[in-house]
């Protein structure tokens, strides 16, 4: 599979295809659901498959105190849609002048001229264009004056709910990361580094990381304590975890964070990179009378954890 960046007005070298265009936030079922289906019919037409999808959210472009809450960064879904059976991808620089064309302008610009895109297939809640100003019946009736042919994709539903990026962001923005997991395909991970904390944790036996995600732009889970594994950068083996997602109201704190304590692991962490994969909220974060209390309750989570994990693998 190909990654095409595109930021120019050059036209490319590519061959008709069958396409389909989104933001693609998280690669979820509901996007591979799209994707097979664009495949079987680029393979049905003797065309090439391609997804058209943007470098940044177009609301960053368009709104300029909008702050990312993402279920993937690029490299995250561009990684997700190798897996496809997709012959291209191509990456459009999301900008204001791309932002001011309509619907038509891009169809004839973009997609026909600089992509060769011969059939478009729409995702069922997809729509683009200059303030998303146009309908589906706009799109097909521009396509037909242009010679790409325009089709409806339907969505794709678990336990009665249709998977949509907006669906599985209020899963994690709720913490249940069970229903997430399932729209996903995969577990939710978030990346991020290793800072100094407050150390509180040792002082308890439970000693954490604080793992800095501020730059990845990625969505943080409801706050709470969380069953995860962890990747170390230099360890391609996961180790099991417990993480604390909120603001430590026994410590007073003010400023959110997120601090992992790892199973079998003594070692120092600061400065590495660490992947943390979400399976189960556990309880919510609350505020204990002393550190004894919060002790035993750390004690209480973390056999509850190993359980669950170990039921996990079987």
């Amino acid at each position: 599979m190909g990654i095409i960046y595109l930021d120019s007005i050059d036209k490319l070298t590519i061959s008709p295809s069958v396409a389909t265009i989104g933001f693609f936030d998280g690669v979820h079922r509901g996007h591979r659901f799209l994707i097979d289906h664009v495949v079987k019919m680029a393979r049905s037409s003797g065309l090439e498959a391609t997804v058209i999808t943007f470098d940044r959210h177009p609301r960053q472009v368009l709104h300029a105190d909008y702050q990312p809450q993402m279920l993937s960064t690029l490299d995250e879904k561009l990684a997700h849609l190798r897996q496809t059976a997709l012959d291209n991808v191509v990456v459009l620089h999301f900008d204001e002048q791309l932002a001011r064309l309509s619907a038509r302008d891009f169809m004839a610009s973009v997609l026909l001229r600089q992509l060769n895109v011969r059939k478009l297939v729409m995702g069922y809640d997809n729509r683009f264009g200059h303030n998303r100003a146009e309908t589906f019946d706009d799109y097909v009736r521009y396509g037909a004056e242009l010679g790409i042919e325009v089709v409806a994709d339907t969505a794709l539903a678990i336990d009665e709910v249709n998977v949509s990026s907006s669906v599985v962001r209020r899963f994690v923005e709720s913490g249940n990361l069970p229903m997430a997991n399932a729209c996903l395909g995969y577990p939710y991970q978030i990346q991020g580094v290793v800072v100094p904390g407050l150390q509180n944790g040792r002082k308890m036996g439970f000693p954490t990381a604080n793992i800095d995600v501020s730059g990845t732009g990625k969505l943080l889970p409801e706050s709470g304590v969380y069953a995860v594994r962890v990747r170390l950068e230099d360890n391609e083996t996961p180790l099991g975890g417990m993480i604390n997602i909120g603001i430590r109201p026994t410590f007073n704190g003010k400023k959110m964070s997120m601090e992992v304590h790892l199973f079998d692991f003594d070692g120092n962490l600061y400065g590495k990179r660490l992947s943390v994969t979400f399976y189960k909220r556990i309880r919510g974060e609350r505020k204990f009378n002393c550190m004894e209390a919060l002790s035993r309750q750390l004690a209480d989570d973390k056999r509850m954890i190993e359980a669950f994990l170990e039921s996990v693998d079987k």
